[in-house]
């Protein structure tokens, strides 16, 4: 039997629930210290990358610019170098570079808190803008990551072939409170790497799915 939507968004304000237990300080993965141009900067590091690998290289390289200015100025083969673990390093050093020196000269160094003006910088996509609008400005984001989309799959917020973030952030934006969307977001990962990891998921373990809260484990 299908599911209705009203049912759909009691079920995953349940989900929320049983995340907050779970993991009751919902934090960012990337280490960028309460300093918005860090996670500007390490958000667009993260493609194609772990945050642990980017939290590693980003010590050093914060450590050489301490300042968006800094390494808006940087030597781009300097800036190449020290990020280069983290993969597409020449792509990668010249968006972040050129971000920063649109963040000084054209936005004074603050960040915009709108996704429109978000997505103007090199490099960022709505997933980024999210991440930084949920993080930052503390407003409704869905952070459409790898593991949003695979979790909210098998949770049947969409069909499981779903891969399209745009799609999974407009389902779950109608399916999580507003207020409650970044946490969720940030609490989903911590909860993909402990329990629905992408290859044997630990179903039997799992402390939603022991509550009926997931489909999957139904079956």
């Amino acid at each position: 039997m299908r599911e209705s939507k009203k049912n759909k968004r009691e079920r995953f304000g349940n989900i929320v629930d049983e995340l907050k237990k779970l993991y009751p300080l919902a934090l960012c993965s990337l280490e960028y210290n309460n300093e918005p141009w860090k996670l500007l900067v390490m958000g667009r590091l993260s493609a194609q990358c772990t945050d642990a690998r980017v939290n590693i290289v980003c010590r050093e390289l914060f450590d050489k610019y301490k300042t968006a200015r800094e390494l808006a100025n940087g030597d781009i083969t300097d800036i190449e170098n020290t990020i280069r673990s983290c993969g597409l390093y020449k792509t990668k050093a010249d968006s972040i570079k050129r971000s920063c020196k649109m963040l000084v000269e054209e936005y004074n160094g603050v960040l915009p808190d709108n996704i429109d003006e978000l997505l103007k910088f090199p490099g960022v996509g709505r997933k980024i803008a999210n991440l930084l609008l949920g993080d930052i400005y503390h407003k409704a984001a869905i952070v459409a990551d790898t593991h949003c989309i695979r979790i909210c799959g098998r949770l049947a917020a969409y069909k499981t072939d779903i891969k399209n973030p745009l799609v999974t952030e407009r389902i779950m934006s109608e399916l999580i409170e507003s207020e409650e969307q970044s946490d969720f977001c940030h609490r989903i990962v911590l909860f993909g790497r402990e329990y629905c990891t992408a290859r044997s998921p630990k179903c039997g373990a799992c402390p939603i799915g022991a509550k009926g809260l997931c489909p999957q484990k139904q079956k």
